[in-house]
């Protein structure tokens, strides 16, 4: 594990800010590490919002850094809540776009009057947080943006115009909803045989100023001013999705998994390891649990921290679950009862290392939501998924899992018992379970290959960004 060193003086400085959500602090704070590691002094950005939630779920001291890697905030615009309080996702999209870019140049003022740190030299943006480009072009520095999400989705997100434009979206009605989304779009370079239902879900929409399409056109309109664009995916896994991309954005470096990458550079136990940002506090239980279990046995089952499932979907999922006869792990959020699947399986309320999980000996598969963190975590650890999307890029990675790429089965839009007690069946004990999971550990390898140094596509185009476009260095 390299680190490269340096005085104040000569350090590099970079402002790292994500989105703020669970989904999207994750992956910028393993960039911002792999930056550190790397001899960059960090300034890492949360709203006070989220700063408030990491310190209640990891303790008063959690996010006080270390001398050259420090964590800042900037007001999200929105009123004050309490952390117990959900934030309306609309109105903090429409509040980071509107209200957060006179903070942030406050914030990066403030530092750069500072005597005991270097001056920020870049930004290193979520591609939501998209008034951070604003800001470096104003201060002449450059700006590297982190797309959250895989590449595919992106592609699909550059031609949501064309989509309107074509007059497909929005609907003009959602009386012929299901006939709609079999439309299959065979324009898009790259995208073959995908039907307007892989993309993500906000093409379902009947309202010409859906305030979702606006802020993706808002996004995909301006992501092209970015010095470089950080995708956390790899060559091998959207290969022909990268060329059609480059086209349009020549700036584009995939340099996923960034699980991969952290891994191999970062010491778990150092300072620098020990840095969380879990919004929510953490149980310890499950992999005691596990460790009690036998190998492949266990199926983990975690929706993420967006999904809302109704009484009837929690009920036919837990009686799906008793009813296979497996055992499983299941991580739900506070508010969701489950009285009836208590004895018959590990219920975790709040959350859990899902890394860790997921890498466990005893776990055998994952029923999951689809969300691009949890499919690359799962495909590193080897694991075959159940794919239930809920929403928005979910419905792509179904179809990448399911249909590209052999690692997933699909359980479809409606839960029902029977159905779940099949594919549990069928993932943990059939035939199509051991040809995915010979499938996933495939990807997993190649996964390592991009990730290794020096010449892995992902390790080398990480480099690449850090001494061209961050460092200025040829």
């Amino acid at each position: 594990m390299e680190q490269h060193g340096g005085s104040s003086s000569q350090k590099r400085h970079a402002v790292c800010i994500p989105y703020p959500a669970q989904g999207h602090i994750n992956p910028m704070l393993k960039l911002a590490k792999l930056l550190h590691a790397r001899g960059f002094h960090v300034t890492f950005v949360n709203t006070d919002y989220n700063h408030r939630r990491i310190l209640r779920s990891r303790g008063p001291h959690a996010l006080e850094g270390l001398p050259s890697f420090r964590f800042e905030t900037i007001p999200d615009g929105l009123p004050w809540t309490e952390v117990d309080a959900k934030q309306d996702m609309l109105k903090l999209i429409d509040s980071t776009i509107n209200n957060c870019l006179a903070p942030f140049k406050e914030l990066i003022l403030r530092l750069n009057s500072g005597s005991d740190i270097p001056p920020v030299r870049c930004i290193v943006s979520d591609a939501s947080m998209s008034f951070t480009i604003d800001a470096a072009e104003e201060l002449k520095i450059p700006v590297v943006l982190l797309w959250t999400n895989s590449a595919t989705a992106l592609i699909l997100y550059l031609h949501y115009q064309k989509l309107i434009e074509k007059e497909i979206i929005p609907l003009k009605d959602s009386s012929d909803l299901k006939k709609h989304l079999e439309t299959e779009i065979d324009w898009i370079p790259s995208m073959k045989k995908i039907k307007l239902k892989d993309f993500p879900d906000f093409v379902t929409t009947t309202d010409a100023q859906d305030p979702m399409i606006s802020f993706i056109l808002h996004v995909t309109g301006r992501i092209k001013r970015a010095s470089a664009i950080f995708i956390n995916t790899f060559d091998n896994l959207e290969h022909n999705v990268l060329l059609s991309l480059r086209s349009l954005l020549p700036q584009i470096y995939f340099v996923g998994p960034l699980q991969i990458l952290e891994n191999r550079e970062i010491d778990k136990n150092s300072e620098i390891g020990r840095l969380g940002s879990n919004l929510w506090e953490e149980e310890t239980e499950s992999l005691d649990w596990l460790d009690t279990k036998a190998e492949k046995t266990v199926l983990y089952v975690n929706f993420g921290s967006l999904t809302i499932l109704t009484r009837d979907q929690i009920l036919e999922f837990a009686w799906g679950l008793a009813r296979s006869g497996k055992e499983f792990l299941w991580v739900v959020r506070s508010g969701m009862f489950l009285s009836e699947t208590e004895n018959r399986g590990l219920l975790i309320r709040g959350w859990c290392s899902q890394e860790k999980v997921l890498s466990h000996p005893a776990i055998g598969g994952f029923l999951t939501h689809c969300g691009w963190n949890s499919t690359l975590e799962s495909l590193f650890a080897g694991v075959p998924m159940i794919c239930w999307p809920f929403f928005a890029d979910q419905l792509t990675n179904r179809k990448l899992c399911c249909d590209n790429w052999g690692i997933g089965i699909e359980i479809g839009e409606e839960v029902k018992r029977e159905r779940v007690e099949a594919v549990v069946k069928d993932l943990m004990d059939g035939e199509k379970g051991m040809r995915l999971r010979e499938k996933v550990v495939e990807w997993r390898c190649m996964a390592e290959e991009a990730s290794a140094p020096p010449l892995g596509s992902s390790y080398a185009n990480f480099e690449t960004v850090v001494n061209k476009v961050l460092t200025g260095h040829d």
